[in-house]
């Protein structure tokens, strides 16, 4: 009988996370513990093409062969780029400062 390992796929979702207990044979993939999880199915949003994965929290490839007790994390698309709300924030601010001071010239 070949050797199992127990694995977690997590999907975060803003309401709920998922979290699903898996047992797969050894050697198996991320790509494979995803589809294993049934999440698939439950969340068609998710693009198994596109989409990144990772274990605890560290971006993987999705033909990374996994090992007993890895956390498998499916990472939805971020909303906004923060380098660019972090850009804006800081212009703001300089429209602040130069305008509404207070200062007489």
């Amino acid at each position: 009988m070949a050797d199992s390992i127990q694995i977690e796929v997590a999907y975060a979702r803003p309401e709920r996370q998922e979290l699903i207990k898996l047992k797969l044979p050894e050697g198996s993939t991320l790509h494979q513990a995803v589809a294993a999880s049934g999440l698939l199915q439950r969340y068609p949003e998710i693009d198994l093409a596109n989409v990144k994965l990772g274990i605890y929290g560290k971006l993987a490839k999705p033909d990374t062969a996994l090992r007993d007790r890895d956390r498998v994390e499916i990472y939805r698309p971020l909303i906004a780029d923060p380098k660019e709300v972090r850009k804006q924030r800081a212009a703001e601010g300089k429209v602040l400062k130069k305008g509404g001071g207070g200062s007489s010239e």
